[in-house]
């Protein structure tokens, strides 16, 4: 049976992306979580200025939200928040490498490479080398997935644009993604923001309405290799 990992930059980009989706799977298969950032040190002029009882608080809550969600752990790295460019790739890659020998997913579900937000983009690209498909590398299904006020904000305009083909029926987990991304205070907006819990319902509605479902979260499939 697959097991399956999602690689998300932030502390809030797992929900966003994929929550509804790891809330369905985890009932059958193993999940695990990992967030390669921080969290909220971009919000100050210099990373240690940041609060860490606050940052402490955030990925206290990103476990709680791995449980919600019923994922088998949470793994948090340490880069800096909104300043993975200031980083080697080599040395995210090689995060993403140690994930992949520690959790030999078959499946992995990640960011799209067309984000506004740059620790997405660069996300994207650690997991696709770090998942080359040489002899010995369990990683066969790579996904993308949107985050609300990231994708879209791309307005289509960063090349690669987000073009699902992959959609999974959420409707009868929606609601824990709601619930998910309501522990998140900080990072939740009131309506019409793109986070709010309204909006994010919408989405998946719009999505599930595409394909004849109720609810539905959206992926673009970068690589399958089938036996």
């Amino acid at each position: 049976m697959s097991n399956v990992l999602v690689i998300a930059a932030h502390p809030d980009d797992e929900v966003l992306g994929c929550g509804a989706t790891v809330a369905a799977l985890s009932r059958t298969i193993k999940v695990d979580i990992a967030i390669l950032g921080e969290g909220i040190t971009s919000r100050h002029q210099q990373r240690g200025e940041a609060d860490q009882a606050s940052l402490a608080s955030l990925h206290k809550k990103a476990k709680d939200v791995g449980s919600l969600l019923g994922a088998s752990s949470v793994t948090l790295e340490n880069l800096p928040d909104n300043r993975f460019d200031e980083v080697a790739l080599l040395d995210i890659v090689k995060i993403v490498e140690g994930l992949v020998d520690r959790f030999r997913p078959s499946v992995i579900y990640t960011h799209h490479p067309g984000d506004l937000n740059i620790d997405h983009a660069l996300t994207f690209r650690a997991v696709l080398t770090g998942t080359r498909p040489a002899a010995g590398c369990p990683v066969k299904d790579i996904y993308a997935f949107e985050v609300a006020s990231s994708t879209e904000w791309a307005f289509q305009q960063i090349h690669p644009a987000f073009q699902p083909n992959v959609f999974i029926d959420v409707t009868s987990t929606i609601e824990t993604k709601i619930r998910g991304m309501g522990l998140y205070e900080s990072e939740s907006r009131l309506f019409p923001h793109p986070r709010s819990a309204e909006a994010l319902r919408a989405q998946a509605r719009r999505w599930g309405s595409v394909v004849g479902l109720e609810y539905a979260e959206a992926f673009q499939l970068i690589r399958s290799v089938r036996e």
